[in-house]
């Protein structure tokens, strides 16, 4: 599949795989976060993100505070930001009691901390943020489209309505977060998004894409019928 305007950033923290997708020249960037960060089995914060920047070269990634604290979230995404010019913070929109995470966000604009404002869901979240964005340096908004359609809710409309406030603010970019299908991808392309995180099993579909639905069906019922030959299941008729 060739992408045109929208860039895909590999989601994960196995440093095999950050390797793996760095050697694509269709990944354009890269983000983590500390669920991934476990999953991957990740001990040591600072090792781990130290050696994904020397794999990812200067393409952008995405490191995410972990304190619940807004003094100690400011001084984790300080010296997260110190590590290399192409190193974005994540911060969550609210910490985990709901408050919002804007003052804190108002200190980071201010000293110069390109954030990657994550977990946001609504639009009401979008245009909290966006003032104190619109005046800092480069910035991503995540919106978790993916668990948004989790709910029953389509997030098309969020998605559309956060580009056209975002317009204005070449420096702001949307992040199509957690996508759930490979058809994701060509929805937020579609829209104009502007990037898309995907994780190492929807990164291996994209090999999908364009491929002659007669024959994949035939293929699945090749499979069928292999699996069913394999369990030598019988009937007794």
């Amino acid at each position: 599949m060739s992408m045109t305007s929208l860039q895909i950033f590999a989601d994960g923290a196995d440093l095999a795989g950050i390797r793996k997708y760095a050697a694509m020249a269709d990944i354009k960037g890269f983000t983590t976060n500390p669920t991934l960060m476990r999953k991957a089995g990740v001990e040591d914060y600072e090792t781990f993100a130290h050696e994904a920047l020397t794999i990812v070269g200067d393409r952008p990634i995405s490191f995410e505070v972990f304190s619940d604290e807004a003094d100690e979230m400011f001084a984790q995404a300080v010296l997260i930001s110190s590590w290399g010019k192409n190193v974005f913070v994540k911060i969550p929109v609210t910490n985990t009691k709901g408050v919002s995470s804007a003052p804190l966000l108002k200190r980071l604009v201010a000293a110069g901390v390109q954030v990657n404002v994550t977990a946001m869901f609504t639009l009401e979240q979008v245009k909290e943020v966006l003032p104190i964005l619109a005046s800092g340096p480069k910035a991503y908004l995540s919106i978790f489209a993916g668990r948004i359609a989790d709910t029953g809710c389509d997030p098309l409309p969020v998605m559309k309505d956060a580009l056209a406030l975002m317009a204005p603010y070449p420096q702001l970019e949307l992040i199509w977060a957690s996508p759930r299908e490979v058809f994701n991808i060509a929805q937020a392309e579609e829209i104009g998004c502007h990037v898309i995180t995907v994780t190492a099993d929807l990164l291996e579909k994209r090999k999908l894409f364009g491929k002659d639905l007669t024959q994949f069906s035939l293929e699945t019922v090749q499979m069928f019928y292999n699996d069913a030959q394999k369990s030598a299941f019988t009937l007794h008729t």
